[in-house]
This record gives structure tokens, C-alpha cells and sequence, in this order.
């Protein structure tokens, strides 16, 4: 019998606390410069996005629409919540953080990933519990800020 296959990337990993610190300002920075494209893989409901060709979820993706993320100015400013609070990949692309991590107002962690190095743009989607990164995610997001 085969082993399964692992959906998850293994190589994930949260900035360390201590790292978060030294880089904090470079975080807000980039914060300010991320923006939000949209995939439409995650979407059945494309919103505001402006995704095209028109919306069509591929079978085994996370749907953003169960979390209701609708609006690319929400979308946007959970990736930035994510990067100004650290939850953030610990590998690059170029200046970008390959990975973002946030959660919503009702406690749903989120992933993101770069898309555009070049432009900074992220799209993302809601985490499955059977993620090992989302039990990480939500205890990191509530620890108290430093």
C-alpha cells in the first residue's frame, strides 16, 4: 500500500517570537505594501474581487465563502493583521514572507500565499482543522502582543 499523500507543505513555519521582534518594523512595512488578489480556486461567490474567468471552485479547495470573506478591503486587511501581529513563514520570496497566517473576527484561521513576488500580492483561504498549521495559528494569534 502506498503511504497518502500529505495535502500540507511541511516545509511551514512560523517566524519565531524572537525573530518577529528584531523584524517588527519591516513587517509593518510590508503590511502597508501587501495586497490582496484573489484565486478563483478559493471562490464560489467571487464578491469584489474582480476575479476572471468567472469564478469556479476546484474540487478539494478551501472556499473562502465559508468564512465570508467577500470584500478585497476585509481580505486585505486580515493579511495585514497577520503581518503586523508576525504570523508569518519564516521562508521568502524575494523581500515577500512566502506565507501570511490571520483569523477572523469569529476565531477561523486563514492562509495566504504569495502569488506575485514582484507586486506583493497574496491570495488565500480558510485553514482545515486537519491542518497541523491551524492549531499553531490559533494559538499564536492569541497570545498577547509584546
Amino acid at each position: 500500500m502506498r503511504p497518502r499523500y500529505n495535502q500540507f507543505n511541511d516545509k511551514r513555519r512560523l517566524l519565531s517570537p524572537r525573530e518577529v521582534d528584531l523584524r517588527q518594523q519591516e513587517l509593518e512595512r510590508l503590511a502597508e505594501r501587501a495586497r490582496y488578489g484573489g484565486n478563483p480556486e478559493h471562490e464560489r461567490n467571487p464578491g469584489d474581487f474582480g476575479l476572471t474567468p468567472p469564478s469556479g471552485p476546484r474540487p478539494g479547495k478551501s472556499l473562502c465563502d465559508a468564512v465570508r470573506v467577500f470584500k478585497r478591503a476585509e481580505a486585505e486587511q486580515l493579511l495585514r493583521q497577520g503581518f503586523k501581529r508576525g504570523l508569518v513563514s519564516d521562508r521568502r520570496d524575494g523581500v515577500w514572507p512566502k506565507n501570511v497566517w490571520s483569523m477572523t473576527a469569529d476565531g477561523m484561521p486563514l492562509e495566504a500565499q504569495v502569488e506575485n513576488p514582484e507586486l506583493g500580492t497574496y491570495h488565500g483561504y480558510p485553514m482545515p482543522e486537519s491542518d497541523p498549521m491551524h492549531a499553531e495559528v490559533v494559538k499564536r494569534w492569541g497570545e498577547p502582543d509584546v
